[in-house]
């Protein structure tokens, strides 16, 4: 059997402010999990991430706090995360508007687990873990990507995610047998649209073909515990970021 873990990466609405939506699945050999899952862990443990979430986008984004504090790059971990979080505190406490001051909230929010490390640190972390993704000839991943400001009027999500189950039981049928079984972050605007989605593959199959590989409808999971859709989430950006603006290095470390 294969898990494929899906993630998504952008923003479905065409006003936002990414020019491009992917949805992506990252599929495995059930019976690789265990130590692929234990290899993530040593490489999230070189960062002092071992039990955080990785979030590839909070990850790679520049955090202004760190270029206040003297020397930042030469102080051990803790004190650089005292020092950052004692700039955000401060930060938090001067007067703006309540839309800013969420905004700043949950940007602060999604970036405390890493701000003991640089943006290079950061930046070699995801490296490290999209070079392990590229290692891995037994993976496979299944994507949609759109780009938004020619797609008027298509449901992007639920394209997207037709197409990569197909493209998923695909895969499967040209292997010896095998089944395949979605694994989803959990996402309680999603989930029953998605599993009303898979019951009705089941029933009449995709657009494309029937679905005879695939089981189940979409487990659905925490990503902050679990591994391998943290993979997907960093598979996804790569993927966005190589269509949107043409970024290569961590697309192409995943892309054999």
């Amino acid at each position: 059997m294969y898990i494929c873990y899906l993630d998504e990466s952008g923003t479905r609405e065409s006003q936002a402010n990414s020019s491009h939506f992917v949805l992506l699945g990252l599929a495995i050999p059930a019976d690789t999990w265990k130590v692929k899952d234990l290899r993530v862990v040593e490489a999230k443990a070189k960062y002092g991430l071992q039990k955080e979430e990785v979030h590839t986008a909070w990850m790679a984004r520049d955090y202004p706090e760190q270029a206040t504090v003297p020397g930042f790059d030469h102080l051990p971990w803790p004190d650089r995360r005292r020092a950052v979080l004692g700039v955000r505190a401060l930060n938090l406490s001067r007067p703006r508007t309540r839309e800013k001051q969420g905004a700043l909230l949950k940007n602060y929010r999604k970036t405390e687990a890493y701000v003991h490390l640089t943006r290079v640190e950061r930046r070699n972390c995801l490296e490290d873990l999209a070079t392990l993704i590229g290692s891995r000839k037994d993976a496979r991943a299944f994507a949609d990507a759109q780009d938004k400001r020619r797609t008027a009027g298509v449901p992007g999500f639920d394209f997207a995610f037709e197409q990569v189950v197909t493209r998923f039981n695909t895969f499967l049928a040209s292997t010896k047998g095998l089944y395949g079984l979605l694994v989803q972050d959990n996402n309680q605007t999603v989930a029953q649209r998605l599993t009303d989605a898979m019951r009705k593959y089941h029933r009449d199959g995709t657009m494309w073909r029937r679905l005879d590989r695939v089981v189940e409808t979409p487990l659905f999971v925490d990503s902050a515990l679990t591994s391998m859709i943290q993979l997907a989430d960093l598979c996804a950006y790569a993927t966005r970021r190589f269509f949107e603006h043409e970024e290569s290095d961590l697309f192409l470390r995943i892309y054999s």
